[in-house]
């Protein structure tokens, strides 16, 4: 039986990827036995099912290929789920009915499980006048906020909330509002943002030009370029959004230019996607690959290497066919073009096990030898399958040659496709691995550097109590096996704490070279950077070729990251997991707990009264609390009325909430989740008010409890601090704490939050 490298791997293992009952029985019951699942889910469409079960069971055994999420939770089970991680929604018609048709199709992909990403440039801006109804349109941002209250109110499948990203043009005239718009901590909480810029523009930028915000042909403003650009740099260098993505770079180099137009990416930036197009990812795990590490000798077997990859490629291909998909148009994209994105995890330790410096020439160099082989390998492998299976239906080999990446391809690879066709469009890609490189062992993320290599990490007991555990980088742990636990790491042990913005850079440019798709990667910069070298890195990312750019630099509205130990020494910090910081969003802490809070005999409580104008009678709210460390918090709620067209929803209504209550955490999201309910008959003015449905008056008078008994802070803030809590690092700045299981452990990684403790990523 495999032993998990690392006590979080099997956790992670247990809580996202395990095979269970619904009652919560296993049924894998060991990791095996998930590796066994996939492998023969995916090879349901060969004619030899035996013998590729066994040629996919090794490839993910030892971790050596991982699967993504989607599909290592969701393959070989009867969850009606997609195997999909991501979409690229249909485009939004500029009319009322065509946009609320969008917002149904996005809450049944999301359903499902998938995050979105939209385009909103085709919706006609703020003020523009809507013809045969004598008013002005309220513009693209509206809209948005209506998809985000859609996307929170859907969880999707495995208990993680939807995921979506939103892009405009750059000449958009709203582009200005969108900007700004997280500008505001509360709005938009469920989109990441993406400006969608031109090379026009950035030559405008560069030469400090003119440039029209402009839609359907009309002309709004007219503004210097590079005003706008230093807007969106300001923005993103005070809350960390929007991101920029180089939308022409991307078609052009698309290997079906000749049949696509993008517009849009998935939510985490890595799959530039059509019109209802998916992403469906896997990585290479390149740290379980190196033999000999840390030695003169240390290297990656070539044929092992290929052969690994052939075979990732045929199991990506089949899950084309034995995916589900949320709607018809998504099914009809993926199989017609049959994209797939294969990408890696694990980089930075690899080149640790080579001795090489993360972001350093020569650090980049060894990434792009990687990166071209494992193109190479993938081409060559879709070919295969073209040869035994067919081409994609859209394969034209004319056109298909003298587009995108296909051109820097060596000539035996041309030469194959133009021969026997290619059974996959686009081949690569390297997406967020956050919650699979911990399920692997902590390996490093993507081709991100190490972030820490060692932190504390706090878990939550059954009776309550939190108990600690170290998780270390997976090379250092290796280098610690070799050389000994007190071994002194050597300086090449370099992580995201101490890199330089353009470290960053250079390597994601070295990376793109070989990658069809894009690459979801976070530029870490500093909070003192200044705001011209914050510049500089866009600029160079532009330059260097990348497809867009990401960066995080710790601000007031998004936080910090993980505090860090100043005991280290300066090479190479230890990150430490803080817990004095109190929640900054509303979802709070939510702790997921192996048995709910006891009841003891008595609670103390308190009943409301709540009149609703259009209710003849009153309804009575009880909420009742159980102290826990001292501390008084929510733990059950009755809902009693005479009015019996309500008596159904409100006893679902009491027992949810209190089923949610007795979970323990920061119960708080329920009252946002309630507040944010509006009635489509209009809701009522309360106590001088505006409140948008009876629902919503609950949540109010759930909140102004909370607030009463000292479990929250105010209307509308986080929880009061937890007078139990342990105190670490005092001074240090504070961070968010996940909405999974509570942790101060939230970092950025490849454009996603992702919480170290516990895996959870907004879109992985």
């Amino acid at each position: 039986m495999t032993r998990f490298a690392a006590p979080i791997a099997e956790q992670i293992w247990d809580m996202k990827y395990r095979l269970k009952e619904a009652d919560g029985t296993p049924i894998d019951s060991t990791v095996e036995d998930s590796w066994r699942r996939i492998a023969r889910a995916l090879a349901t469409v060969e004619q030899d099912q035996a013998g590729y079960e066994e040629q996919f069971y090794h490839a993910l055994e030892d971790f050596k290929y991982l699967p993504a999420g989607r599909i290592t939770a969701g393959a070989g089970t009867d969850r009606s789920v997609t195997l999909f991680n991501c979409f690229v929604m249909g485009t939004i018609p500029d009319s009322m009915g065509g946009i609320f048709d969008m917002l149904k199709e996005a809450a049944l992909t999301m359903q499902q499980g998938g995050g979105i990403g939209y385009d909103f440039s085709t919706i006609r801006p703020k003020g523009a006048p809507v013809q045969g109804v004598a008013a002005d349109a309220s513009g693209p941002l509206s809209f948005m906020d209506v998809w985000d209250a859609m996307c929170r109110t859907i969880m999707s499948a495995g208990s993680r909330r939807g995921a979506m990203m939103a892009t405009m043009r750059c000449d958009h005239p709203d582009i200005e509002d969108f900007i700004s718009a997280k500008s505001d901590s509360a709005r938009l909480r469920m989109f990441n943002l993406s400006v969608l810029v031109t090379d026009p523009f950035m030559e405008a930028v560069k030469a400090d030009g003119s440039w029209e915000l402009k839609f359907d042909g009309v002309v709004y403003k007219t503004i210097q370029a590079r005003t706008l650009w230093n807007t969106i740099m300001q923005a993103t260098y005070d809350y960390a959004e929007p991101g920029v993505i180089f939308i022409d770079r991307i078609n052009q180099a698309n290997n079906l230019n000749y049949v696509e137009t993008i517009a849009a990416t998935n939510p985490c930036g890595e799959q530039p996607l059509p019109p209802y197009g998916a992403c469906l990812l896997g990585s290479i795990n390149l740290a379980r690959l190196v033999s000999m590490p840390f030695t003169d000798a240390a290297h990656i077997e070539d044929k092992h290497l290929d052969d690994l990859v052939a075979t990732a490629i045929r199991m990506m291909d089949n899950v084309v066919d034995a995916s589900k998909f949320p709607l018809e148009a998504q099914r009809q994209e993926a199989q017609n073009k049959r994209r797939i994105g294969l990408g890696v995890t694990g980089l930075a330790d690899a080149l640790l096990m080579k001795g090489l410096e993360y972001g350093t020439a020569e650090a980049a160099a060894q990434t792009e030898a990687w990166l071209k082989q494992i193109a190479r390998a993938s081409y060559l492998a879709s070919v295969e399958l073209a040869k035994e299976k067919g081409t994609f239906p859209l394969f034209d080999a004319e056109k298909y040659l003298a587009s995108g990446n296909m051109m820097n391809m060596d000539e035996d690879v041309r030469e194959a496709v133009r021969e026997h066709g290619i059974r996959n469009a686009l081949v690569t890609s390297i997406a967020p691995t956050g919650t699979i490189s911990l399920y692997a062992g902590n390996v490093s993320s993507g081709i991100e550097p190490v972030f820490a290599y060692s932190y504390t990490r706090k878990v939550l007991q059954k009776d309550g109590s939190r108990t600690e555990e170290e998780v270390v980088d997976y090379a250092v742990q290796l280098y610690r096996d070799i050389h000994g636990e007190e071994a002194e790491l050597p300086d090449y042990f370099v992580n995201a704490q101490t890199l330089e913005p353009l470290a960053h850079v250079r390597m994601q440019a070295a990376a793109q070279k070989w990658i069809d798709s894009s690459i979801s990667k976070t530029i870490n910069c500093p909070e003192d950077i200044s705001f011209s070298d914050f510049k500089d890195v866009y600029m160079e990312a532009y330059e260097t070729g990348c497809k867009g750019c990401t960066t995080y630099r710790p601000n007031d509205v998004t936080g910090s990251v993980l505090s860090v130990s100043e005991e280290k020494k300066e090479k190479a910090p230890e990150v430490i997991a803080k817990t004095d910081a109190e929640p900054q969003t509303p979802h709070g802490d939510v702790v997921y707990m192996s048995e709910p809070l006891d009841r003891p005999e008595h609670l103390e409580g308190n009943t409301y009264k709540l009149k609703w104008p259009d209710s003849e009678h009153a309804i009575y709210l009880t909420v009742n609390d159980i102290v826990v460390g001292g501390r008084r918090r929510p733990f059950e709620v009755f809902i009693n009325s005479k009015n019996m067209e309500h008596f159904a929803w409100t006893v679902a209504l009491t027992r949810m909430i209190s089923a949610v209550f007795r979970r323990g955490g920061d119960v708080s999201f329920v009252v946002e989740e309630l507040k944010a309910v509006f009635d489509p008959r209009g809701g009522a003015w309360v106590q001088g008010k505006y409140i948008p449905s009876i629902l919503a008056a609950i949540g109010g008078v759930i909140e102004r409890h909370m607030i009463a008994t000292g479990f929250l802070e105010g209307e509308g803030m986080g929880l009061k601090a937890d007078p139990t809590a342990q105190v670490v690092n005092m001074d240090a700045p504070r961070g968010k704490a996940c909405p999974s299981c509570g942790q101060y452990d939230m970092r950025m990684v490849e454009g996603c939050m992702t919480c170290a403790s516990c895996g959870h990523s907004k879109c992985g």
